[in-house]
């Protein structure tokens, strides 16, 4: 492996004088390329740029590239592919993460006079045309998502042939190859196979901005031997990073609402979960800005139109999720993130969409106490304990045919999202196939790591203490994010708010606060009622399949448990139970804190605030019923018991029934991971009991997850004779 000061190996002079006019050549013509890549005629290549271009398209060696966001990592493999054409070479295939970063890059090759195409699940109807122009030889630079690389149709018909007469293979974001980077991800691993099939002599590039030490010689090592490693310093010099702290939702809201017109140009809003985006950006409206909401869940049209007006600066921002991704060509003055990410690594990536094109930019972090909540929640997506894992290896092998995740459900208590990352890492072990039709087993013997896992926990941990570090230091802001990426550092930025280079004031004007205190405590958010039952149940001996008949109306919870004012009650009220080592008080047997307070997640009454709340969503919803049916709860018993009286009373409507616990065994939330799991429960753990009115009945619950619950407790009482189900719930978890 060599480094940036040692890259080229002593030659004679006899030995070097062709070669060096074939470099001479090379860099003239990689100039021209760069001038026409972004339109400008006094452009010209860093020798840095060039060092990487011409390891590619000269030595055709594979390199890995660590440079800060804005270095011109797109100009280096963009130029490397013109050069590679012009020699003959196949077209580039770029593995990206990223699909706005995908649209940029395209346009971006379009202007150097390179056809760059792209197959994702956004164009389907477009991969036979791309694929029968790449193989015609029209497309120079396919760019695809790591997740394509083991679709069964890709893999077997498309990937062969571009890994037999690809010109250079570029891996962006390539930390994400890394277990230990901030965003790994299952599908890269693919990335490996297809390495390892290359013709001799194909070129390979990763790219990535944030990569320590740890994740660089583990990616290198990934690309093989006689590596070029290329590590640039990491410092953005047009960042000017600041937090600011604020103790309450409403305030964070007004803050934003007094500040986004004082940051100059237009920028991103990073929130932690999709609810916020929609929130944060109607309050802002609302305030009068322009701002959109984006996320993984926004139509890919509209997320195309939506970062168009951010690159041109016809909204003031998007308030995103980490979805939102933009090329190298975006010009954004700002970002803020309301929340903090899990990771400093992580925050460093999102703040780095910020000050490309700008001399400077303003980084504003607005952490929250609940940050932790939401991290901890994603922290419980790992790798699953190694019985569920069996217990899917065990249900393949035993399968006479390929069984896709909805029938896998069926066999093991996991979530859709968390099982296809597992099969994917089984898939990149050689456990298991991904084929048309699902997934089968290879037979192949697969031990299961703990001491990896482990080891990626404890890091995750780390990382996690480091980002909590970083709020609170009183030492250079960019100081401290460079060495978390173990870059070199001579001194203070100068930039930052602890460094005296940009203040921003705690202060928030009593209108905005007010105005964000209105909306916060604007309660209610309709709960959707299921359509279709989970597919596979005859696996589980149940007889359900296909429309869900007897199904509840849309219904109404007063609030999501990630949103910013009522969330926050939520996930207080159903945090976990206390300690077993809390003291008891021996008149009502209930656990308290060392100020006679009973601590959060104990039982009791509905608390004052969601009851006013509860109050305010049936005054706009105004429900017509003639009875209430109440979920029972062991760990809430008091909860629920009190919802349901204290409704009727309001209501002036009797309870007339409940779906009852009748088995014990079965566990609070259990199957909650996936569908099939979760109908079979609630199924054998719940009854119906009570005299059912014939006319509409309000059904109650304290927190509703998967939903289906209400589901089954609206199918039992629409079937015992009443006309509706409206459903309520204090929260949902979704």
């Amino acid at each position: 492996m060599s480094s940036t000061g040692s890259q080229t190996s002593t030659q004679t002079a006899a030995d070097t004088a062709p070669d060096n006019d074939v470099r001479r050549t090379a860099r003239d013509a990689a100039e021209r390329h760069l001038k026409a890549l972004v339109g400008r005629d006094d452009a010209q290549l860093r020798e840095d740029q060039w060092t990487a271009i011409e390891a590619l398209a000269v030595d055709k060696r594979r390199a890995l590239v660590v440079q800060k966001t804005g270095w011109g990592k797109s100009a280096v493999y963009f130029v490397a592919t013109a050069l590679l054409r012009a020699q003959g070479a196949g077209p580039t295939v770029i593995v990206s993460p990223l699909l706005a970063l995908m649209r940029n890059q395209i346009g971006a090759a379009e202007r150097a006079g390179i056809h760059a195409v792209t197959i994702n699940s956004t164009n389907i109807e477009d991969w036979t045309r791309i694929e029968e122009s790449i193989n015609s030889g029209e497309v120079d630079v396919l760019l695809v998502s790591p997740e394509r690389l083991n679709n069964p149709a890709f893999r077997d018909n498309v990937l062969p042939r571009l890994a037999d007469t690809a010109g250079l293979l570029v891996v962006d974001e390539a930390h994400c190859i890394s277990d230990w980077g901030h965003d790994f991800r299952p599908d890269y691993r693919r990335i490996r196979t297809m390495l390892d099939d290359l013709r001799d002599g194909i070129p390979v590039l990763a790219t990535t901005a944030t990569a320590n030490e740890r994740v660089t010689l583990d990616v290198a090592e990934q690309l093989g031997q006689d590596v070029l490693v290329q590590r640039g310093s990491l410092d953005r010099e047009s960042l000017h990073l600041a937090v600011v702290k604020l103790k309450t939702a409403e305030q964070r809201l007004g803050w934003l609402a007094d500040h986004l017109g004082q940051l100059d140009g237009s920028g991103i809003i990073y929130t932690l979960t999709v609810a916020q985006t929609q929130e944060i950006a109607a309050f802002l409206r609302a305030r009068g800005h322009t701002v959109a909401a984006y996320s993984g869940q926004t139509d890919p049209t509209e997320r195309e139109a939506l970062e168009s007006d951010l690159a041109t600066g016809r909204v003031k921002a998007l308030v995103a999720t980490s979805a939102l991704g933009m090329g190298f060509d975006a010009t954004l003055g700002f970002v803020v993130n309301v929340g903090a990410p899990s990771s400093p690594v992580a925050y460093y990536q999102q703040v780095g969409r910020a000050g490309r094109g700008t001399a400077r930019a303003d980084v504003v972090l607005l952490p929250a106490l609940e940050d932790r909540d939401i991290w901890k929640y994603f922290a419980s997506l790992a790798f699953p304990p190694e019985p569920q894992v069996r217990q899917v290896l065990s249900a393949l092998a035993g399968a006479d045919k390929p069984l896709g995740t909805p029938a896998l459900e069926t066999y093991v208590d996991l979530g859709r999202s968390r099982l296809e990352m597992m099969l994917k890492v089984l898939d990149v072990d050689g456990a298991v196939q991904r084929v048309q039709g699902g997934w089968v087993s290879t037979g192949r013997e697969w031990a299961y790591d703990q001491e990896r896992y482990d080891r990626v926990k404890a890091a995750r941990d780390r990382e996690q203490q480091a980002m909590l570090d970083y709020i609170s230091t009183t030492d250079c802001r960019m100081t401290f994010l460079r060495t978390q990426l173990d870059d070199r550092v001579d001194g203070p930025c100068g930039r930052c708010d602890n460094c005296g280079g940009v203040s921003f004031t705690d202060v928030v004007s009593d209108a905005s606060l007010d105005e964000a205190h209105a909306q916060l405590s604007r309660p209610g958010v309709e709960v959707a009622p299921r359509k279709m039952w989970p597919t596979a149940l005859a696996n589980l001996g149940i007889e359900l399949k296909g429309k869900i008949a007897d199904a509840a109306s849309t219904g109404r919870a007063v609030a999501r448990m990630t949103d910013l004012r009522h969330g926050q009650a939520l996930r207080e009220l159903f945090r976990d139970a206390a300690p077993t080592d809390t003291a008891i008080d021996p008149s009502t047997g209930l656990p308290f804190d060392d100020k006679g307070h009973p601590p959060a997640g104990t039982d009791g009454p509905v608390p004052v605030p969601l009851v006013k709340a509860v109050i305010e969503v049936l005054g706009d919803w105004q429900p017509e019923v003639v009875g209430i049916v109440f979920v029972e709860s062991r760990r809430k018993a008091q909860l629920t018991a009190d919802f349901a009286d204290g409704l009727s009373r309001f209501l002036k409507v009797p309870v007339v029934g409940r779906f009852a616990i009748v088995d014990h065994s079965v566990e609070p939330g259990h199957g909650s991971a996936n569908s099939a799991q979760r109908v079979a429960a609630v199924l054998r753990r719940y009854e119906l009991q009570g005299e059912i009115p014939a006319g509409p009945v309000l059904l109650l619950d304290d927190l509703v997850g998967t939903g289906w619950t209400m589901t089954i407790a609206a199918r039992a009482i629409r079937q015992a004779g009443a006309a509706d189900v409206h459903p309520l719930a204090l929260g949902t978890q979704a």
